[in-house]
C-alpha cells in the first residue's frame, strides 16, 4: 500500500520585493503554494515529494531493510541530502508485524518513555535521523536499528513505513510531505493478513488530510502500526491503542468520565505528547454525532475489515466510549461482569429488528436516522415529514404573499398542520443581500426578515394548504425576494414498548424565490453547499432541528442581525449588559469554526452568542477538525472545504454593511463593518488586522480586491495555501 502527499509554495521574495503571481503553474493544485509561484523557480526547485517503497526484507539474523525511491511529482529523482536537488528530505521509519492468529500489530521499532503514571515503559516509535544508503538515482536502502528477535515468525505479515518532509522554506515554497507503507511476508509468501478496518478516505471526509506528529505520520495505514495495544501514555496511563484512543477522542466532552456525576467530578481526557506537551480532548464535540459509527467505519470506502466493528465487539473498544462500565465487576453493564471478549457478540449482534436494542447499530442509532436504518418497520418508526412550497402568489411590493404548501410523509400521505409542533414561514429580501429592509415596526427583533406561524393554515381535502402573511412586502421593494419554511413534529417511536421514545422529526427547509417588481427572478448567490457542511456534520440541523439548509439560514443570519433580542435574557448576569454579538452568516461561521484560534490570535472577546431562553453558546473551544499537511489540527486554510465555485474570493460589490458590536472596528469606531472586512475578520480577529481593514476602506468602499482578488499578488486562494 502507498500513500502520497505533496505541498509547495506561494510568493517569491526577491531582494525584499514581492514577485506578483503569474500564470498558474501545473501540475500543482490550487491548494499548493507552487501553483502560484514564479514558473522559473518552480522549474528549478520542482516542489513536491513522493515516496515509493520498492521492497523490504528481514534476514535470518533479524536485520530489517527497506528500499524506497524519492521523487518529485513528475517522477524525477530527488537527493535526500538536498545537494544535487533543492531541499533536504528528513525521513522517519517504522516496522511492525501482525502475530499469527492476531489482528493488530506489534512494533519492531520501539523506544522507552517515562511518565509519572507508569514509570518507564517501552512502546512503539519512529526511527529518525539515521542515514540511508544511496543505491540508484533517488533510490535508497535503509537498515533499521531495530531487529526482529531470534526465532521471529517469518510467515507473519510485516509492514514497513517511510514518511518524509522535504524542506523548501529557503525558496518560500514551504515543506512538502509524503508517506508510504509496504506489506510483505519475510519468507516470500503472499500477504494474506492485513490490518484494514478504516480507510484514510473515511477520516478525510472531516479531517481533509489525516496527518500527525509534525508531518511524520500520514494515513490510517501508518497510524495502526504504532497505535495498537502495545502503546500507552506513561504520563497519564491512558491507552494509545487506536480503537481506544480514537473512540475517546471523538467522544471527548460526552465521555462519562469527563462529564462526571453528581457525587464524582469529571476528569479531563488528556494525552501527553512529545516534548511534554499535553493535549486535552475533553471539549471535543464530534460534528457527526459519535453514535453514527459508520461515518468512520464506512463500508463503502473499500476497507477489507470494514465490518469488524459489527462482528467483533470488545471490552476495549466499547469501554472506550462507555467508560463508566466496569466489565470486571459488571457495574453499569446490563450483561454483568465479563472476564474476556468471547461473550460480547452473543448480545451485541450487528443489528436487531428494532432500534434502541442491544445490537451494535440499534444501540447507536440517532433517532432521526431510524427510518433509513429500519425501513422494515414503517408502522412503528419515523414515517418522514416533508414540507413543500408549491407556489407563492400576491408577490408584488405592497402585497401580502400567500404561500401554497403541502405536508406529507415519505409515502405521500397528507399530514395536517395541526400535527406539527412548529410550522412557520420566513420572508426576506432582496436576494442581492438580505437584512436591509424592514417589514414593519413590530419586526425590530428580526431585522431584515419576518417569520410567521402557519399553524392555522387552511387545507383542502386533498392536502393542499395555504397561508397568507399578515406582513406585506415593503412598498417600493424591487428585485427578488425569498420565502422559506420550517416544520417539525414529535413522534413516539416504538410506542407501548420498553424502548418507546419521543423523537423530533423535522422537515427539510424549502426555499422559493419570486420577483416583487416583474423583473427576472435572481436567486441569492451560492456561497456554501449544504453537502460540504454534511461531509463533517452528516445531517446538519440547528435550532431544535428546524434549520438545515444554508439558503434558509442566511435569511435570518443576515448582516443586520445580532443577538440583541435575546441578550437581555442571558442566564449569566454579566452577559446581559454586554454589547450584542454579530450573527451574520459569514462572520458567525468563520468565527465559530475558528474557535480555539480566535482568542489567542487577538480577538477582542470570545465568540459567545446568547440564544433563545438566554442560553449561552460559547464557541471559543471549537476545534475545526481539518488538518494541515504537518498535522496541525487548528488548520483553517482550506476554504474549499465549505465554499463552492470560488466564492471565498473577494465579495461582490454592493453587499450590506455588517453589525459586529463586539468586534474591534465597531466597538472602537461605533461604525458598522464593511462586508469583506467582516467576513475576513471571522478568522483574522486581531486588532492589527482590523486596523488593516479600516486602512483599506474609505468613502468609496473597500479596496480589498486590489490585492486579494483572484490573480492578484495576495489573492485569497494563494495566501491560504501552506
Amino acid at each position: 500500500m502507498r500513500t502520497s502527499f505533496s505541498v509547495s509554495a506561494v510568493l517569491l521574495l526577491v531582494a525584499g520585493s514581492v514577485a506578483l503571481v503569474g500564470s498558474p503553474t501545473k501540475p500543482y493544485s490550487p491548494r499548493e503554494k507552487a501553483f502560484y509561484a514564479d514558473k522559473a523557480l518552480v522549474d528549478f526547485v520542482r516542489p513536491g515529494l513522493s515516496i515509493t517503497i520498492n521492497s523490504a526484507s528481514i534476514s535470518s539474523a533479524g536485520v530489517i531493510t527497506v528500499t524506497y525511491t524519492l521523487t518529485d511529482p513528475t517522477g524525477l529523482p530527488l537527493d535526500a541530502a538536498g545537494i544535487t536537488t533543492p531541499g533536504a528530505v528528513s525521513l522517519a521509519y517504522v516496522a511492525a508485524y501482525i502475530p499469527k492468529g492476531q489482528e493488530q500489530y506489534v512494533a519492531y521499532t520501539t523506544a522507552s518513555a517515562t511518565g509519572k503514571a507508569l514509570g518507564t515503559i517501552t512502546r512503539p516509535n519512529f526511527e529518525l535521523g539515521a542515514p540511508a544508503t544511496l543505491v540508484g538515482p533517488g533510490q535508497y536502502q535503509y537498515t533499521f536499528t531495530a531487529k526482529a528477535p531470534g526465532g521471529f515468525d517469518a510467515t507473519a505479515t510485516t509492514t514497513v513505513a517511510v514518511d518524509g518532509n522535504r524542506n523548501l522554506t529557503a525558496f518560500n515554497l514551504g515543506t512538502n510531505y509524503a508517506g508510504a507503507t509496504f506489506n510483505f511476508v519475510p519468507n516470500g509468501a503472499a500477504v494474506g493478513v492485513t490490518r484494514d478496518v478504516i480507510k484514510t478516505a473515511s477520516c478525510n471526509t472531516c479531517h481533509d488530510q489525516l496527518a500527525f506528529h509534525g508531518g511524520y505520520a500520514h494515513g490510517m495505514e501508518m497510524c495502526v502500526m504504532c497505535h495498537q495495544p502495545q502503546n500507552l501514555d506513561p504520563t497519564t496511563g491512558n491507552s494509545l491503542d487506536l480503537k481506544v484512543m480514537a473512540h475517546k477522542i471523538h467522544m471527548g466532552s460526552q465521555l462519562p468520565s469527563v462529564v462526571g456525576t453528581t457525587t464524582t467530578p469529571g476528569v479531563p481526557y488528556q494525552i501527553a505528547g512529545y516534548g511534554g506537551s499535553m493535549s486535552n480532548f475533553s471539549t471535543v464535540v464530534d460534528p457527526a454525532d459519535p453514535r453514527r459509527c459508520e461515518v468512520c467505519h464506512d463500508q463503502t470506502k473499500g476497507a477489507v475489515q470494514a465490518k469488524a466493528f459489527l462482528t467483533e465487539p470488545s471490552r476495549a473498544a466499547c469501554g472506550a466510549c462507555h467508560d463508566d462500565v466496569n466489565f470486571a465487576t459488571g457495574v453499569n453493564h446490563a450483561g454483568g461482569f465479563q472476564a474476556d471478549d468471547t461473550q460480547c457478540a452473543n448480545c451485541h449482534i450487528p443489528k436487531g429488528e428494532t432500534p434502541f436494542d442491544a445490537s451494535i447499530l440499534g444501540a447507536h442509532v440517532v433517532p432521526a436516522d431510524t427510518a433509513a436504518l429500519y425501513p422494515q418497520n414503517p408502522d412503528t418508526l419515523l414515517a418522514g415529514f416533508n414540507l413543500a412550497i408549491t407556489g407563492v402568489t400576491n408577490t408584488l411590493a405592497g402585497q401580502a404573499p400567500t404561500v401554497a404548501f403541502t405536508l406529507t410523509d415519505d409515502g405521500g400521505n397528507n399530514i395536517a398542520p395541526s400535527k406539527a409542533s412548529t410550522l412557520q414561514f420566513t420572508m426576506a429580501g432582496p436576494t442581492t443581500d438580505y437584512g436591509a429592509v424592514s417589514f414593519g415596526s413590530d419586526t425590530t427583533g428580526t431585522p431584515g426578515y419576518v417569520t410567521e406561524s402557519a399553524a392555522k393554515a387552511a387545507c383542502t381535502s386533498t392536502g393542499n394548504c395555504s397561508y397568507t402573511f399578515t406582513h406585506v412586502i415593503p412598498t417600493g421593494s424591487t428585485g427578488t425576494y425569498t420565502i422559506g419554511g420550517e416544520a417539525r413534529m414529535t413522534v413516539t417511536v416504538l410506542a407501548g414498548t420498553t424502548s418507546s421514545q419521543s423523537v423530533t422529526e423535522a422537515a427539510t427547509n424549502p426555499v422559493v424565490n419570486f420577483s416583487v417588481d416583474g423583473s427576472a427572478v435572481a436567486p441569492r448567490r451560492t456561497v456554501i453547499a449544504i453537502a460540504n457542511c454534511n461531509a463533517c456534520h452528516v445531517a446538519l440541523s440547528l435550532h431544535g432541528g428546524l434549520r438545515n439548509q444554508v439558503q434558509y439560514c442566511v435569511l435570518c443570519h443576515n448582516p443586520s442581525n445580532t443577538d440583541a433580542s435575546t441578550r437581555a435574557t442571558a442566564t449569566v448576569a454579566s452577559y446581559k449588559n454586554q454589547a450584542p454579538q454579530g450573527i451574520n452568516f459569514a462572520l458567525m461561521v468563520h468565527r465559530l469554526h475558528d474557535g480555539v484560534n480566535a482568542v489567542p490570535a487577538g480577538a477582542r472577546t470570545p465568540y459567545i452568542v446568547v440564544g433563545h431562553g438566554g442560553n449561552l453558546s460559547d464557541f471559543s473551544g471549537v476545534l475545526f477538525p481539518a488538518m494541515s499537511p504537518s498535522g496541525n489540527a487548528t488548520y483553517m486554510q482550506d476554504c474549499s472545504l465549505c465554499h463552492v465555485k470560488g466564492s471565498e474570493q473577494v465579495m461582490p460589490i454592493g453587499l450590506n454593511q455588517v453589525q459586529d458590536p463586539q468586534g474591534w472596528i465597531q466597538a472602537i469606531t461605533k461604525n458598522t463593518v464593511q462586508p469583506a472586512s467582516s467576513a475576513c475578520s471571522g478568522c483574522h480577529v486581531s486588532e492589527g488586522e482590523s486596523s488593516h481593514f479600516l486602512a483599506n476602506t474609505d468613502a468609496l468602499g473597500e479596496s480589498c480586491a486590489v490585492c486579494h482578488a483572484s490573480g492578484a499578488a495576495y489573492s485569497v486562494d494563494s495566501v491560504h495555501t501552506e
